[in-house]
């Protein structure tokens, strides 16, 4: 009996492999983000004026600042997609949503109000002068002292918008994800935690940070998708604004 369809014509099609990114090129993107960045934050600080002013900065310098991080790394997101992946960036970088991701709101609310105050509480109790919370919350504090009237909107869109879309992004979808595929998972949990703490530079703020990455990789890896992670870092942020808000 013949096949009712044509027979296939032309060479068959080449196999191509799954696509993988090395360690070298996951730490010399980042790197080279983090040196733009770097360069385009002090740049902006030195045409403004503001460059000795330490945190104490308007809050159309903190945006523009934040922006100047983030747009470097967007790109290499991009390029990294077209050069290294599938070219789609949504599948690339498990831009993925789904209802129960919602169950972020609560994980990032009690990750703010219970999870950080448990990891910080025996090292206030320890080391009070090294752990005080005003040192914890100062560069919040500062933030919001720096804002006010309808600057206060634009502060809330960076952090409540802008940093943990872009941090999921790189952290979680991008560092986390890849190091899976060179390690294992749980060392892609922590070692994307260590980085994403690292980087935020205050090291009073080191402890509770790590413990809240750890809960946002757990998240990620449990659903390979950035909803839950993106969702529950909104909401940790957001009660940390409002907590500093109220006081």
């Amino acid at each position: 009996m013949t096949s009712p369809w044509p027979a296939p014509s032309g060479p068959p099609p080449e196999f191509s492999p799954a696509p993988r990114i090395g360690l070298g090129y996951l730490a010399l993107s980042w790197v080279t983000c983090y040196a733009l960045a770097v360069v385009v934050s002090g740049v902006l600080l030195a045409a403004t004026g503001t460059a000795e002013s330490g945190t104490d900065q308007p809050t159309w310098v903190v945006a523009l600042s934040a922006l100047g991080l983030w747009l470097p790394f967007l790109g290499m997101l991009r390029y990294t997609s077209s050069a290294r992946l599938t070219g789609n960036v949504r599948d690339d970088f498990f831009f993925r949503f789904a209802w129960r991701d919602a169950w972020g709101i609560p994980i990032g609310v009690a990750s703010q109000l219970v999870l950080v105050n448990l990891v910080m509480w025996p090292l206030r109790e320890a080391f009070p002068d090294a752990f005080d919370p005003a040192d914890v919350e100062r560069r919040a504090r500062d933030l919001v002292d720096a804002a006010s009237g309808a600057w206060i909107i634009v502060l809330a869109i960076v952090v409540v918008i802008g940093a943990p879309f872009v941090e999921e992004l790189v952290y979680r979808a991008y560092i986390q994800a890849r190091l899976e595929s060179l390690t294992s998972r749980a060392w892609s949990v922590v070692i994307a935690a260590v980085w994403f703490t690292i980087v935020h530079l205050e090291p009073v703020e080191f402890p509770g940070l790590f413990a809240f990455a750890l809960v946002l990789g757990i998240c990620f890896a449990r659903t390979k998708r950035i909803g839950l992670s993106l969702v529950a870092h909104v909401a940790f942020n957001v009660t940390g604004l409002v907590l500093v808000l109220a006081t």
